[in-house]
């Protein structure tokens, strides 16, 4: 017997992956996407994803992944009723941390419960084994709560094969708009050949340096020593384009580092012509981009508001044509500011940072 709320979500969830991708499609320059051929078509897996920029790291990995996936996030993005409702309905589930109170870490024990549960089905999880953002170029130490969940559920499943892919996300410069991001799947790792429970410490502690290996390669890696910054001032001068992952890597390695001439921005001035076309969007953009504290949310908020603010401001403004007009001047007008975007996003010139 069909599930109708099981029917309703899955086609929830993939028109919300359809409208993410088409809006990334126009908030991105573009969007590279390496390794997908190891992503298993059935079977239980868990996607251990660097974590440099906000809740858009997960939206660019979601959609160009062709699992459905559910996602282990902050707890702190659940405190509003109505979005932790919204969320939940998208497969997002929350993780709590030591900085959400130590009362509030007896509620992972569910979350991990769920998590056993959904492998044992055989879907695909999503987490950020950093446990928090940051937009350094640098896979941090990573913490123990997926292996928590990987040999939870093998420990309630013994038969269970469950695999480990590590995905790295790159972005040329997330702190402008648009960007470069690259998506690199690495090679999956057979979660069952760590689990001993006799020496579970250090499986734990050798199952972690494998993925945290893997993500070196797969995200650019500067050492995050006494020369970071020298590191990486050197690489932004010489406009290097960091999502070509493992030719950065290299450079980093061999400290010879071969950048790219600065193009001239050809599309300069269709910048202002878009401004004054969503001139209401851009005010309110300005408005809240003042009060956002974090770093790493900046390109978050500013792909979620732009996406709403500015879809409305075209339906308001292409009806409002259509009605002064006629629909074939109102479809005339959404189509040419449509693309006047898309030609703006894809010829700007990407300075590296």
């Amino acid at each position: 017997m069909i599930n109708n709320n099981y029917v309703l979500k899955t086609l929830w969830y993939s028109l919300f992956k359809f409208l993410v991708k088409f809006s990334l499609f126009f908030y991105t320059k573009k969007i590279i996407v390496n390794g997908k051929e190891n992503i298993p078509k059935k079977g239980a897996v868990l996607f251990l994803v660097n974590h440099p920029n906000g809740l858009i790291d997960p939206l660019i990995v979601a959609v160009n992944n062709p699992r459905t996936q559910y996602f282990l996030v902050r707890a702190a993005s659940f405190k509003n009723p109505l979005i932790k409702r919204f969320l939940e309905s998208l497969n997002l589930m929350p993780i709590f941390r030591m900085r959400d109170g130590v009362r509030q870490l007896g509620n992972n024990l569910e979350v991990f419960s769920k998590c056993f549960d959904l492998l044992k089905q055989q879907k695909a999880l999503m987490i950020f084994p950093e446990g928090s953002h940051n937009h350094r170029r640098n896979v941090r130490n990573l913490s123990k709560g997926f292996t928590r969940i990987v040999f939870g559920a093998l420990e309630k499943n013994p038969t269970l094969d469950i695999y480990l892919i590590p995905v790295g996300v790159t972005y040329q410069n997330p702190s402008i708009y648009p960007s470069n991001v690259s998506v690199h799947y690495g090679t999956p790792i057979l979660a069952n050949d760590f689990y001993n429970p006799e020496v579970i410490h250090l499986e734990i502690k050798r199952l972690k340096e494998i993925i945290r290996s893997q993500l070196k390669t797969l995200t650019v890696h500067i050492p995050l020593d006494k020369d970071y910054e020298k590191t990486l001032n050197k690489l932004t001068s010489q406009n290097v384009d960091f999502t070509e992952v493992e030719k950065v890597n290299q450079m980093i390695k061999t400290k010879k580092i071969m950048g790219r001439a600065k193009k001239i921005n050809l599309v300069s001035f269709l910048k202002p012509i878009i401004i004054l076309n969503c001139i209401i969007p851009w005010i309110i953009w300005k408005y809240i981009e003042n009060k956002i504290e974090e770093f790493e949310f900046i390109d978050t908020f500013r792909y979620g508001i732009n996406s709403i603010t500015v879809s409305v401001n075209f339906i308001i403004l292409t009806y409002l044509i259509s009605s002064f007009y006629n629909l074939a001047i109102g479809i005339i007008y959404l189509t040419s500011s449509l693309l006047l975007i898309l030609l703006y996003n894809k010829l700007h010139p990407i300075p590296a940072k």
